[in-house]
């Protein structure tokens, strides 16, 4: 018998065309099904629509039908459990306990009942130790399992997942899947998981779908085996630009990420003057874009830091010692919890050190991604968002029609920032960033919720500004990426330095924080493989002094950018 069955299913935003469009899927009880597509597909629509409570506004026609019978939008159906892709969005109580029991108390369960529930899910879940802490004490996976918890004690039948894993580091993604195996295989929950990241989840899925213009087609899972050497057809969907429109993301209070700045300072912005890197101008002489900047002056430098939340809490940064040069792209990675996203937040300026000292040498120019993105989105209207810095950014309409091309945001000039999916809005907010050119870009997971072609941008366009000179701090999950992309690796334990090194030697030496074949490596390294053929050739023809590897000055072609020195930067952005 099948579970969940969408029937000639049509939905469509207000005033925009369909996102998806005649969807017939049926997905059979006790499956787990993996869910792909491309950033924008309609992923996330697809599953809102199935949870009566949570269906986004719009026109619909056709019918979804949980065993056999029809859900209607707007009513309420504690069969089906939802857990979205940002755990900070879904828990709304002070403490893991209350978190467990909220759902319960909302359907009118007796006390009892309501005990025994929260008792054996928090028991299955190993979360005795911590079950009376607060929420926002918790780690990024611990925040997860008290999602996913919180959803099991209403014991759903179906249960609909959105990115779960993507803010998890390595170790909490594997414990994290193994719960959900565990649920789908012991008690029979029929599992259906929207991911980019189909490779971490292979093994434990019984069947695999995607999202492709509007409708739903059946996938292989072998297709998701990237160490074969495939490619995921949503990579190469993706490669070939096609995005459907659409795809709705959870509203959350917008919060203010302020940097310290003079008069006229830009949320989240320091400095804020010139255009988007390379657009008018290109990429400078003297160095190519696959060259990281010879060591030079530190461009931010912690010594002997410390700091916590509260008086009371644990500190989060004990001692820390770190120094990260100009011209570089820095990469730190480290457990939830482990103080990688305070230590950028530091490094902005929007937390201060209670001991110790923080030197950035490029505070008056910077620029800050938080993780959740939502906090740069504050209009009515995507051209509105990209548009808002213009005046005190010294940018025109041209830069903004060059970064929205290149960041797949064309064509969704009408739509709300919160009407995109969750990879479409943290590429609104990076664009927005970029086009103020900072000279110091410091992001907080900037890969979160992308598919792998936009990831593969996302690098080429941070390798094109460190090429720029420009300095580049991430604190991303995602050791693929930092393996290819970063200059150097961090690793942060327990709020110190484990270790700092160059990201061959890093992963080379690590068991669990090596990058594991995915779609993003595959479309990476065939990348390098053409350029390095490509230099090979030219070498032959004697041009080959003009090329410096697979990032070369090729990837500013390839993203829209004329090659060329540079205009200074004053005169960039003079006369607009």
């Amino acid at each position: 018998m099948d579970a969940l069955t969408y029937h000639g299913f049509t939905f469509a935003y207000p005033h925009g065309s369909p996102v998806l469009a005649d969807v017939d899927w049926s997905v059979p009880a006790g499956a787990f099904a993996v869910l792909v597509g491309a950033t924008g597909s309609g992923k996330t629509t697809l599953l809102r629509c199935a949870k009566p409570e949570l269906a986004p506004v719009g026109e619909r026609a056709g019918a979804v039908l949980l065993g056999g019978e029809p859900l209607a939008a707007g009513g309420r159906e504690p069969r089906i459990g939802y857990v979205s892709q940002d755990a900070d969005n879904q828990i709304v109580c002070d403490k893991v306990w209350h978190e467990l029991a909220f759902g319960l108390e909302n359907l009118g369960t007796p006390p009892d009942d309501m005990r025994r529930r929260v008792a054996e899910v928090a028991h299955f879940f190993g979360m005795e130790p911590w079950f009376r802490r607060s929420a926002e004490e918790l780690s990024g996976g611990q925040k997860a399992l008290v999602c996913l918890a919180s959803v099991l004690v209403m014991q759903p039948s179906v249960l609909l997942l959105d990115e779960p894993t993507a803010q998890l580091d390595p170790v909490a993604q594997k414990s994290f899947l193994h719960a959900l195996f565990r649920l789908n295989r012991e008690l029979g929950l029929t599992v259906v998981v929207a991911t980019h990241s189909p490779e971490t989840m292979v093994d434990y899925a019984t069947m695999a779908a995607r999202v492709v213009g509007g409708r739903v087609a059946p996938a292989s899972l072998d297709e998701f085996r990237y160490g074969r050497g495939k490619i995921a057809g949503e990579g190469r969907e993706g490669a070939e630009g096609g995005c459907a429109a659409g795809a709705a993301s959870e509203r959350a209070a917008a919060a203010s990420a302020a940097a310290p700045g003079g008069p006229g300072a830009l949320p989240g912005v320091s400095g804020g003057r010139g255009v988007l890197a390379g657009a008018a101008a290109g990429v400078p002489g003297g160095r190519a874009a696959g060259a990281p900047a010879p060591e030079g002056a530190p461009a931010l430098r912690f010594s002997d830091a410390w700091f916590r939340y509260d008086r009371a809490a644990d500190w989060v940064l004990r001692g820390l010692d770190l120094t990260l040069g100009e011209g570089r792209i820095h990469a730190i990675v480290g457990g939830n919890g482990c103080g990688k996203s305070t230590l950028l937040r530091a490094a902005a300026g929007t937390l201060r050190l209670e001991r110790g000292k923080l030197a950035n040498a490029l505070r008056a120019d910077q620029a800050l991604l938080p993780q959740n993105p939502k906090m740069l989105l504050v209009c009515d209207t995507v051209a509105e968002e990209l548009a808002e810095w213009a005046d005190a950014g010294g940018y025109g309409p041209d830069a903004i029609a060059r970064v929205a091309g290149q960041l797949g945001l064309a064509g969704l000039d009408d739509r709300h920032p919160y009407d995109l999916s969750g990879g479409q809005q943290q590429k609104l907010a990076l664009a927005k960033l970029l086009l103020v050119e900072p000279r110091l870009l410091l992001m907080d997971e900037p890969t979160k919720g992308l598919d792998a072609p936009s990831r593969l941008e996302i690098a080429r366009i941070l390798r094109h500004l460190r090429a720029e000179g420009r300095t580049i701090v991430l604190v991303t999950h995602d050791v693929a990426f930092a393996s290819r992309v970063a200059d150097t690796m961090t690793m942060l334990f327990d709020g110190e330095v484990a270790c700092t090194q160059p990201p061959a030697e890093f992963c080379e030496r690590n068991l669990f924080y090596r990058p594991q074949p995915d779609g993003f490596t595959i479309l990476w390294d065939a990348q390098e493989e053409k350029e390095g053929a490509r230099k090979r050739a030219s070498a032959l023809a004697g041009e080959g002094s003009q090329l410096d590897g697979p990032t070369a000055s090729r990837d500013a072609q390839d993203a829209g950018w004329p090659d060329g020195p540079a205009a200074p930067r004053g005169e960039r952005g003079a006369g607009r």
